[in-house]
């Protein structure tokens, strides 16, 4: 599977494929578009007006990821469901956290729609 993520210069980007005005707010799982390219899909109860699902969404991530807030940074895609995150740091203490969660996330997914491979 393609990864959700990529090193830069400023730390490790992650792609992400938002569902505003959800009911209820988390990472959902692996979304794969038609060119292959791979993002989480996180879902929000905000609304996709004024920034509202932005902070939201940089909310669910540092919960999950179990990082501070402000080391999350919307770097594209402020006004479009597909969004790329920056999380500053370096890249290997970045990785070091990110990686393991993000197996956990996909294992999490194949189980519940029932794939083992």
């Amino acid at each position: 599977m393609a990864r959700v993520w990529q090193l830069s210069k400023k730390g490790v980007v992650i792609f992400l494929r938002v569902t505003p005005k959800a009911s209820r707010n988390g990472i959902t799982g692996i979304y794969v578009d038609g060119n292959g390219k791979a993002s989480l899909k996180v879902a929000t109860t905000a609304q996709p007006e004024k920034g509202q699902a932005n902070k939201a969404i940089i909310q669910i991530l540092a919960k999950t990821f179990k990082h501070a807030k402000s080391g999350f940074t919307v770097i594209a895609g402020e006004i479009d469901r597909n969004k790329t995150i920056l999380i500053s740091g370096k890249e290997s203490d970045v990785l070091s956290w990110l990686k393991p969660a993000l197996e956990r996330l996909e294992n999490d997914t194949r189980k519940r729609i029932g794939k083992t491979d």
